[in-house]
Order: C-alpha cells, then structure tokens, then sequence
C-alpha cells in the first residue's frame, strides 16, 4: 500500500521562483521582464509589455533588445 504522505504535493503548472531580473516595479504594479517570460516558456496573452513571444510588430521577438 502507498503512503499518500510522502509523496511531495506538486503541481506542474507552477511558474518558476521569481528572481530580481525577473520584474521590477513602476507606479506600484509589478512589470514582469523578457527574462521571466522566456523562463516560463509561453506567452499568456494579456498583452504583456515585454513578451518575447508577441506575433505585433511593436514588439521585440525571441533574443531581440525591445524597442527603445
């Protein structure tokens, strides 16, 4: 018989820790960097300022600097 106790309760779609890189702060609200959003490998689709994943052309792609 299996001792539901020991096995760890994970869940799979958990993003990653935050690191310092990841975000930063402007007027109170957390702004998530390309950073983060490359480590958590998808884009959500809210419109994120600094997707890497954007198909818009305002946008940076994958490995590009964003627009100044």
């Amino acid at each position: 018989m299996r001792d539901n106790k020991s096995v760890p309760d994970e869940n799979p779609t958990t993003p990653p820790p935050l690191a310092p890189e990841d975000y930063y702060f402007e007027n109170g609200l957390m702004v998530f960097t390309a950073a983060y959003h490359l480590k958590r490998g998808y884009c959500c689709g809210s419109g994120c300022r600094h997707c890497p994943y954007s198909g818009k052309e305002d946008k940076a792609g994958p490995g590009e600097p964003e627009p100044a």
